[in-house]
């Protein structure tokens, strides 16, 4: 396996950028001296340095995302901007000043085609062939492939085609996804959840291990919860639409992120920091970047259907069926009082949401929230439903929940530590999955016994396996560190 290094000239320009003042981020964490990044040994001359996507599974569809890059790889020999932004003094960036393909870690998109092959085998015969569809700068150069008529239950296989707008071809990027079992088949099903990963702190320079971590168990299918990139958080600010869509290139162009997401089907929700900034609602700027700027972005970025609303619901088999919630397009103001009027998830959201889940026939719900309805969260915080400023809501919620569905289980990112949580009044379950890595743990309130069946300030990730004992039902819950070890396993009953 290559490794390509962060030059020493490059490096010492950012250094001395920052001497000079100018606001390129905090050095911080080890991977603040260089800038790695593995080729991956199969990738070849693939014009797709930003990977492949796959979402939005069922039992007969799905969507697959591709981008046409200018090279088979990211730039790893660009301007390095490490570590976290100076909110406190802010000054403007040196990547304001560039364009972001001189960045480190930046893909440029080039216009030209794309179309897919995929199939029910791994060869791809008798594949399935899509239209060559064109690809330009107004869509960042991606296209979202739709696929219908799928067979429940089963693994296909892809490859992702690209070629110049003459038509010369590139070679093809290769990959898997699994639709979902019909919904009366009592199938195995086994599934990821993670949350929360930044550029600096992920821990290698690679990308975080949970990746390697996850793909080790072969999961169905992964929910990536929200913070997938920290426009506001990670250097440089993404106070500009183009250096909103760098920081997408710089995460998933990482190798073990490229590789995972060509390997597993992901269902993609975004939270704050990915749509605009810490605790931000519709109506807020950062810089010259809109709320609805970010909204959109998000959606371009990931294998979502543009015309439906964040909030869907997949039944996986007879024994599962997961709930996915969007937690920033209908929310009110973090800062007005709280109320019957003040909300998170929009009367819309919430009155689809008590159908969807009464009408339900599945042995198992699990509901996965980008934020908490349980905590118990820090008392400074006011930005989700286990907070004071949402308490109404959030009442409304668990306490529904406790008499309409109370084997349900909520599943939530967004929260830097791991725990399994119950409520105290009404009995409602939830796992926080933790955050990408053990260097972006923290911020605690520390262990409540009122609530806690577990905690740990660490990162990793969460894994689900619902199976049958013979004719019994079962869905069994994994925290595991960052590594994949095991810290906490818990069966629902």
């Amino acid at each position: 396996m290559a490794t390509h290094r962060f030059s020493r000239r490059t490096f010492a320009k950012a250094t001395t950028l920052m001497a000079a003042g100018t606001a390129v981020g905090a050095f911080a964490g080890p991977l603040a001296r260089r800038a790695v990044a593995a080729e991956t040994s199969d990738r070849g001359g693939a014009r797709q340095a930003t990977g492949v996507r796959v979402g939005e599974m069922t039992s007969t569809s799905a969507i697959v995302w591709m981008r046409l890059t200018q090279a088979a790889i990211r730039n790893n020999q660009g301007l390095l901007i490490p570590g976290k932004t100076d909110k406190k003094n802010r000054k403007t960036s040196v990547a304001a000043t560039l364009p972001t393909a001189q960045l480190e870690g930046a893909c440029p998109g080039a216009a030209g085609k794309v179309r897919l092959r995929y199939a029910a085998n791994e060869q791809l015969s008798d594949a399935t062939t899509t239209d060559w569809v064109d690809v330009a700068e107004a869509t960042d150069f991606t296209h979202k492939f739709q696929l219908s008529d799928l067979t429940p239950g089963t693994t296909y296989h892809f490859a992702s085609e690209t070629a110049d707008p003459d038509g010369k071809a590139h070679d093809a990027l290769r990959g898997q996804f699994d639709t979902a079992p019909a919904a009366d088949a009592p199938a195995e099903v086994r599934f990821c959840i993670m949350t929360c990963q930044d550029y600096p702190d992920r821990g290698h320079p690679d990308g975080h291990a949970i990746y390697p971590a996850m793909q080790a168990l072969r999961p169905h299918f992964t929910c990536l919860t929200g913070d997938l990139v920290y426009y506001d958080n990670d250097a440089p600010e993404a106070d500009t639409p183009p250096l909103a869509r760098f920081h997408w290139e710089r995460m998933f162009s990482l190798p073990r992120l490229h590789e995972f997401t060509r390997q597993s089907g992901c269902y993609w929700t975004k939270d704050d920091h990915d749509t605009l900034k810490d605790d931000s609602f519709p109506g807020e700027k950062l810089g010259q970047l809109t709320f609805a700027e970010g909204q959109a972005i998000f959606r371009q970025q990931s294998p979502i259907i543009d015309a439906t609303p964040g909030y869907r619901t997949i039944r996986w088999g007879r024994d599962l069926q997961i709930w996915i919630v969007e937690g920033r397009d209908y929310r009110s103001a973090n800062d007005i009082p709280d109320g019957p009027d003040k909300t998170i998830w929009g009367a819309e959201q919430k009155a689809w949401f008590k159908k969807s889940v009464s009408e339900s026939t599945a042995t198992w719900k699990v509901l996965v929230s980008p934020t908490p309805l349980v905590g118990p969260d820090r008392t400074a915080k006011n930005d989700n439903l286990s907070n004071a400023g949402f308490k109404h809501e959030g009442d409304e919620l668990r306490g529904w929940l406790k008499s309409n569905a109370p084997g349900l289980v909520v599943v939530c990112g967004d929260r830097h530590w791991q725990y399994h949580s119950v409520h105290p009044e009404t009995g409602l379950h939830e796992l926080s999955v933790g955050p990408a890595s053990d260097e972006h743990a923290g911020g605690s309130p520390g262990r409540n016994d009122a609530y806690h069946k577990f905690h740990r300030v660490k990162g990793g990730f969460l894994s689900g396996v619902v199976k049958r004992d013979g004719d019994k039902p079962m869905l069994t819950f994994t925290l595991h560190d960052v590594d994949g070890k095991q810290e906490y396993v818990w069966s629902a009953a």
